[in-house]
């Protein structure tokens, strides 16, 4: 008997230790460090009004790719701005990315061609390629993320425009 009560024991402990570093080691894959990116301001020019950002600037694939992902939130005043060497037509999706975004798709010219409202996913990791993709059906070479209703509530519409400030 005495012999059992330690099998069980020593059965809880093991599960309990192997919990604990399963834990920690979702914990480490879900959330990566934030990356360290450059902040600038970006003005959004309405025929009426211009508004004032700060933004992290995502230049390189790994901060592309990285974008907005794990943050639990973001200021009113800011956001995220990506820049491509090149026109594109990519998509982006929310892959585990909390926040509710709204997009602006923007030319060279900084004209704004396209606004999207993107949704959490929420999707379980083993499904996450079923993610929506957002793309805006023609070609860009910059993106600009703010939460969700940024665009709307200041009636920014497409054919507004998009210019930079000086870096932070």
């Amino acid at each position: 008997m005495a012999r059992m009560k330690w099998l069980v024991i020593g059965l809880v402990v093991a599960l309990a230790t192997y919990g604990y570093f399963a834990a920690t080691q979702l914990r480490l894959e879900a959330a990566p460090p934030p990356l360290q990116l450059r902040e600038r301001v970006l003005y959004v020019t309405t025929p009426t009004q211009t508004y004032e950002l700060t933004v992290e600037v995502a230049e390189t694939p790994e901060q592309q790719m990285r974008g907005l992902m794990y943050r639990e939130a973001l200021a009113e005043d800011r956001g995220m701005v990506f820049l491509f060497p090149r026109a594109t037509d990519a998509g982006f999706w929310m892959k585990n990315t909390k926040i509710p975004l709204s997009i602006a798709f923007f030319d060279k010219k900084g004209r704004i061609v396209r606004i999207l409202d993107m949704d959490p996913c929420t999707l379980p990791p083993e499904q996450a390629d079923r993610c929506p993709v957002y793309a805006p059906g023609l070609a860009y070479v910059g993106a600009l993320e703010v939460n969700q209703g940024w665009f709307e509530s200041r009636g920014v519409r497409e054919g507004d425009s998009i210019s930079f400030g000086p870096w932070k």
